[in-house]
């Protein structure tokens, strides 16, 4: 038989996996981040393997800055080394350099800048950059350009495009704006690709790579997919998308090659360690003498990237295995990839799978753990623990999938410590009646004090500030005359079980139901940061909460009542303790600060508004928006008190209609004070933005303002006439 218990222990188990399958759709970055660790280990245990491909990478390494001086070096250099590499028989030969202004090094730059030169003489003097365009015509060489925030320039491509299905040119990454290339050498460029390796992405390390990016009517290369291109002499690149989903990519075909990629278009890298092999110095290169047999034969039919991986330049990036290589580097694993046929890719529809794993296996996990013993339910958490790993760690190594088993794994185990938690828990009955039943009355935070303070139970008290609240129910003798006891005590029940929930919400301590009213305080038993406003943020609540029950007729009396409250705020010295006799108590407060919130809740009445605060309160709601309600004798007391209404909170207060408002009524105020004319119209003006700003709040509050026009009189003068007195 099912017990209440198990019953219980089963839906609070398959709301926590409701509520971790919801997270682990959202996907927040935490997840995302731990996901992209986990692939990034899957490759450390098995990096791809170096193989000998037709790649390399020409190296403006140390000893070539050392031997033919600092970057950047004059173009007739970069010229000759596209020379030589061509020579060579490099397939094609890609940039992983800017060169977006002009060679500054150009011995006509250079002389240009020289007072007392004559101009006739500039032009027969030689121009690297010309020198550099007429090395790259007719040749296989492709120039690297850069995403700026400035400008509007965007490069030319050179290859045509083709797709199969939808559009997929709003897939891959936006470009707003590129670095320019000068124009000589971008017109006799063979391609031109982009060189950002990870655009939009705030990961210090390189996952996937974008292989286009689009400016929404023109897709733009990246430049390790342009230099393959050149290499096979391919015009156009043929691009997939997957069947009724437009802006999507799932393969790019560029001459003999099909690369898988994802939706936006982006490959993911499979990256192998970083080996010597990989690289020649570029000292090597443009030698003053012969080049070597060996380094001839490496660049030989080879697609050859040229890049730098000197410290002081700083195009160092971190790969999947944790290895910190140059950029340049990852443009030929890119290509080294694309030829080896070793892919990874993460299917569209892995999300989904990993998402229905965490419902269906957490949902297993909660039947188990609630009717079986904790160690079979224990062994069968693992044993699904292993599983995960084990089809995740398979599914990569012999297919190259990537599907996340940490996500299930995590929400498995919460999952089950939670059922087996509540499994333990359940069979301390005493104290959970116990916190149950004052869970009702006190605070958190005076339960916590009440458990862990030694005679936190004794007599007595201490005077402190605290903020105390008074509600009451209007017109309540008129309803309960109305109503028979029962329905009464039901209705009670759903009005202050609704509002006091907002101040136990808010940190306050719920004294004492007193009939239809409320007594609460704040900044007792502990120290409550900022009492002052969590009351009135209480108070706030209660309003939109009386709202919603009236709408939905939470009481059962129709259209024919509202009900209604009145909130009394006072901030002020009380005596707080617990007080009765040895054998029954109650912690409550006494005092001046106490008397005078009763008394500004009565005085709602006569006000004709729901929330009343005292001057002191209202001086520590520096973000509320709050008018002045006038200066009122209170019941019992010798001087004026002066109140503020609350109309809402610092959103209303910062709103543009508010502040005319307040500007109104304070115009109003100083007429009333002073008996000046006209104010029925200052009224009327004041109506009319209180209409704007609080929605009819203030209507019965400035109907009957004129009638307290004597509320608004000095309150300074009261108080020398009682000082005289």
């Amino acid at each position: 038989m099912v017990t209440r218990a198990q019953q219980i222990g089963v839906i609070i188990g398959l709301a926590i996996v409701a509520a971790l399958t919801i997270l682990r759709a959202s996907d927040p970055q935490l997840l995302k981040l731990a996901r992209e660790l986990t692939f990034d280990q899957y490759q450390r245990l098995v990096p791809r393997t170096f193989e000998s491909q037709p790649v390399r990478v020409v190296d403006i390494d140390e000893a070539s800055l050392r031997e033919f001086g600092q970057w950047p070096w004059p173009r007739n250099r970069i010229a000759a080394l596209v020379d030589r590499l061509s020579d060579m028989g490099a397939a094609a030969i890609a940039f992983d350099v800017l060169f977006a202004e002009p060679d500054r090094l150009s011995p006509r730059n250079v002389i240009r800048d020289v007072t007392g030169v004559d101009p006739a003489l500039l032009g027969q003097l030689p121009d690297n950059d010309e020198i550099f365009s007429q090395s790259l015509s007719g040749r296989p060489v492709v120039l690297g350009f850069g995403l700026s925030n400035e400008g509007n320039y965007l490069p030319p491509v050179k290859a045509g495009f083709a797709y199969t299905g939808e559009s997929p040119f709003g897939a891959p990454p936006a470009i707003k704006a590129a670095t320019p290339l000068q124009p000589q050498l971008e017109a006799n460029a063979a391609g031109i690709g982009h060189i950002s390796l990870n655009p939009g992405t705030s990961s210090a390390v390189v996952r996937a790579v974008p292989l286009f990016l689009s400016d929404g009517k023109q897709l733009y290369p990246n430049l390790a997919i342009e230099a393959l291109r050149v290499a096979q002499g391919a015009s156009t690149y043929i691009l997939d998308s997957a069947p009724d989903a437009p802006n999507t990519m799932t393969r790019v075909k560029v001459g003999e090659f099909v690369v898988p990629v994802t939706a936006a278009g982006e490959l993911w890298l499979y990256v192998s360690r970083d080996t010597k092999e990989r690289y020649i110095s570029a000292s090597k290169v443009l030698t003053a003498g012969d080049v070597s047999a060996d380094i001839k034969n490496a660049i030989e039919g080879s697609i050859v990237f040229v890049g730098t991986s000197a410290a002081g330049l700083q195009d160092i990036r971190t790969t999947a295995l944790d290895e910190n290589v140059p950029g340049v580097s990852i443009h030929a694993q890119v290509v080294e990839q694309i030829l080896s046929g070793r892919f990874l890719s993460r299917p569209d529809w892995a999300n989904g799978l990993e998402i229905l794993s965490i419902a269906v296996l957490g949902s297993l996990l909660v039947i188990l753990t609630t009717f079986v013993t904790p160690a079979v339910a224990l062994a069968c958490g693992l044993l699904i623990t292993l599983l995960a790993l084990v089809a995740s760690w398979v599914a990569f190594l012999y297919a190259g999938l990537l599907f996340d088993p940490l996500a299930p794994i995590v929400a498995g185990s919460i999952t089950h410590f939670a059922a087996t938690a509540f499994r333990f828990l359940v069979t301390d009955r005493e104290r959970r009646d116990v916190r149950r039943a004052f869970g009702h009355y006190l605070s958190p935070s005076l339960l916590y004090r009440i458990e862990h303070t030694r005679d936190a139970l004794r007599l007595g008290g201490d005077e402190r500030e605290l903020t105390v609240m008074f509600v009451d129910v209007r017109n309540f003798t008129q309803i309960s005359e109305q109503m028979t006891p029962s329905a009464l005590v039901a209705f009670l029940n759903t009005l202050l079980d609704a509002l006091s929930h907002h101040v136990i919400a808010n940190d306050g301590t719920l004294d004492k139901f007193i009939g239809d009213s409320i007594m609460a305080f704040w900044n007792a038993p502990i120290d409550v940061p900022d009492h002052a406003f969590k009351a009135v943020r209480a108070a706030l609540g209660m309003r939109e909460t009386l709202a919603r029950l009236n709408k939905s007729d939470a009481f059962g009396f129709g259209d024919e009542r509202q009900v209604s409250i009145g909130i009394g705020i006072h901030t002020g010295l009380a005596c707080v303790g617990n007080m009765g006799a040895e054998t029954r108590f109650n912690y409550s407060a006494v005092g001046d600060a106490v008397n005078i919130a009763a008394r500004i809740e009565s005085t709602c009445k006569d006000i004709i508004f729901d929330i009343l605060v005292s001057e002191p309160t209202a001086s520590l709601l520096s973000d509320c928006a709050l008018l002045e309600a006038g200066a009122l004798t209170l019941k019992g007391k010798s001087m004026r008190t002066n109140l503020f209404a609350v109309v809402g909170d610092a959103r209303l207060a910062r709103s543009g209609e508010f502040v005319e408002l307040h500007a109104a009524h304070k115009r109003l105020v100083e007429a009333l004070r002073t008996h000046q004319t006209g104010t029925r119209k200052l009224i009327g003006i004041a109506k009319l933005k209180a209409q704007a700003a609080a929605a009819g709040l203030l209507q019965e509050f400035y109907g009957q303002i004129s009638r307290r026009a004597a509320h608004f009189a000095d309150e300074h003068a009261d108080r020398a006439d009682h000082a005289d007195t």
